[in-house]
């Protein structure tokens, strides 16, 4: 029985620390289908704020200006797209949590292919520098004595 309610603390616990979303019920739209694009659209923008975290899911007060222009855009009748390049257009493409490829963010989507490639690089050119088997500058009794001193248990 104990392990049953260690089991529940647990889950309990670790239900409690999932993030909470920030969106305040006066902000949600009364139509489902326009509340599920609007909360899609706000997952992918970033709060100007926090920086860490969607809109949806920060509490600060741009956060939550953000949550309304993008509801009154939808009810505007905005697409998904539209609604974004609104947002883009006023905050710039740092608002977007996936930034978008292009030539302008090229370095960005590639940086780690080029880190992953240099640690190859380093890694293939330290393996072919090895090390001398034999030390240079030891007579073939020093040899012998190092090699029994190596062997002692």
């Amino acid at each position: 029985m104990t392990r049953f309610r260690s089991t529940i603390v647990a889950l309990g616990l670790s239900l409690a620390a999932l993030p909470a979303l920030a969106v305040q019920p006066n902000e949600v739209l009364k139509d489902p289908a326009m509340e599920a694009r609007a909360r899609h659209i706000s997952e992918g923008l970033r709060c100007l704020v926090c920086q860490n975290q969607s809109i949806d899911d920060s509490d600060a007060p741009l956060a939550k200006d953000l949550r309304v222009l993008v509801r009154e855009r939808l009810k505007e009748g905005d697409s998904n797209g539209q609604v974004i390049d609104y947002v883009v257009a006023r905050y710039g493409e740092f608002v977007l949590l996936r930034p978008v490829f292009g030539w302008h963010t090229l370095l960005l989507w590639l940086s780690p292919l080029l880190a992953v490639g240099l640690g190859a690089f380093g890694i293939w050119r330290l393996s072919r520098h090895r090390p001398p088997t034999r030390v240079a500058g030891l007579s073939k009794a020093e040899e012998a004595e190092v090699e029994a001193l190596l062997k002692r248990p």
